[in-house]
């Protein structure tokens, strides 16, 4: 589909299909054990062990990929999801309810493919994603502040909405933002902007 194409020098960013479903999980995987170090949990990470039935075949739900050749460097998930409480904070679920919001997962770019701006581009086609899908209201996400370069991006994205950190380096730092769904009219530019980056042959 090319509304969900982009190319960014050596790399593309796209909605994913079959064929990107083992490298994805296996971004996932790796950034688990390599970046978490906490590796793959089961009640945290289930989704991860099925994506082709969590993301792809849903209507409301999507994966995206960024890819150099053949390999996936880079994934950024949409499904309908509230916040969990627990560990989450209650007002955060009556805030966001499961059939009106999309909450972003797995984030995620290997280290050596980052700083190309493929997290960013991904994003962006999440949010075109949501704006086109009926149905949602918000989009949403937490992420973990231990996790090196986190805070400052989404931060230059999104709006924070709960601050949940404690000050204990032991336990998740948790941030909770939510991201503007783009007009019609961001989304008709966003989309022109996209085009002129998809190859004519």
């Amino acid at each position: 589909m090319t509304e969900y194409f982009r190319a960014i020098g050596d790399y593309d960013v796209r909605m994913a299909g079959p064929q990107h479903v083992e490298g994805a999980r296996r971004v996932m995987l790796d950034t688990f054990y390599r970046d978490f170090d906490y590796g793959y949990q089961p009640a945290w990470h289930w989704d991860v062990i099925d994506l082709d039935g969590v993301y792809l075949r849903p209507a409301r739900h999507a994966l995206f990929v960024a890819t150099l050749g053949e390999e996936v460097v880079g994934t950024t998930a949409v499904r309908a999801a509230a916040p969990k409480s627990p560990p989450h904070p209650r007002e955060l679920v009556e805030r966001y309810p499961a059939e009106s919001t999309a909450q972003l997962f797995r984030v995620y770019v290997r280290r050596e493919h980052r700083r190309h701006g493929l997290a960013r581009a991904m994003v962006e086609m999440a949010r075109r994603f949501v704006a086109r899908t009926p149905g949602y209201e918000a989009i949403y996400l937490h992420t973990d502040t231990r996790v090196d370069g986190a805070e400052p991006f989404w931060r230059s994205l999104a709006v924070e909405v709960y601050d949940g950190r404690d000050g204990d380096p032991s336990r998740f730092q948790t941030v909770h933002f939510e991201i503007p769904i783009p007009s019609w009219e961001e989304d008709l530019l966003a989309e022109q902007r996209v085009l002129e980056t998809v190859p004519m042959a």
